[in-house]
Parts: structure tokens; C-alpha cells; sequence
């Protein structure tokens, strides 16, 4: 059984971003003169990628590359994860810990590239 992730107040942010970022820059080879769309499916209740996505953080991050980010907002997880599996988006982020499980039994094939702990005492209603 994993051990549970330890919720520090270190700042545990930053080296998800940067996570994220690095893992996109790995995945994206494309050559230099052409222009490709990154499509990035997420939630609405994802504060880091709402975070990202009005930052504009990745699209100056890829704009060298010459690739262009494109956002797409899903209601929840399991359809997000739906759209990744037949390839409508490329990458999705921020997704509850059971939705994945119910996506793999329905034989979706994931990638998990990183985790975020949880911290229910940043939410509040």
C-alpha cells in the first residue's frame, strides 16, 4: 500500500507547475515551422489550471515552440477523462481520486504524470 503524501506548507505548487510544464515540453516535438495546438481539458474548480489559464503561464512557455494552447472547460472529471481517451483534448489536469479509477475500468489507457496533494482546509464554500 503507498504511503500517504505528507500536506507541508512548503510549497508543493510550484514543483507541480513546473511538473507540468516540463512534462509538456517532453510530449511536444514538433518541428519549428509548424503550428500545433495543444488542447488542455480541465475543471472549472481547478484553481492551478484556472491559475495557468489566466496567466497565460503555458502559452508563453510554448509560443517558442510554436505551438498554441486551446482551453476546454468540462462540467467533471469523467467526461474530461472521456475526451482524453478518444483524443478530443491532449492533456488533462485536476481530476477527483476515484474518477481515473472508473475511467481505467472502462478501459481508458492513462498516463498519470503527477499528483497534487490533497488540502480540503484551501477550499471553503
Amino acid at each position: 500500500m503507498p504511503k500517504p503524501i505528507k500536506n507541508t506548507q512548503t510549497g508543493y505548487r510550484r514543483p507541480l507547475l513546473a511538473g507540468l510544464l516540463a512534462a509538456l515540453a517532453l510530449c511536444i516535438t514538433f518541428p519549428a515551422e509548424a503550428q500545433e495546438t495543444l488542447r488542455i481539458g480541465y475543471q472549472k474548480s481547478s484553481t492551478l489550471i484556472t491559475l495557468l489559464k489566466t496567466q497565460g503561464i503555458l502559452e508563453k512557455a510554448l509560443a517558442p515552440q510554436n505551438v498554441t494552447v486551446t482551453w476546454h472547460e468540462f462540467p467533471s472529471g469523467l467526461p474530461l477523462l472521456e475526451a482524453l481517451n478518444i483524443g478530443n483534448v491532449d492533456i488533462s489536469a485536476d481530476v477527483a481520486d476515484t474518477v481515473p479509477i472508473f475511467a481505467q475500468a472502462a478501459q481508458a489507457r492513462l498516463t498519470y504524470f503527477a499528483q497534487e496533494a490533497a488540502s480540503p482546509s484551501a477550499q471553503a464554500i
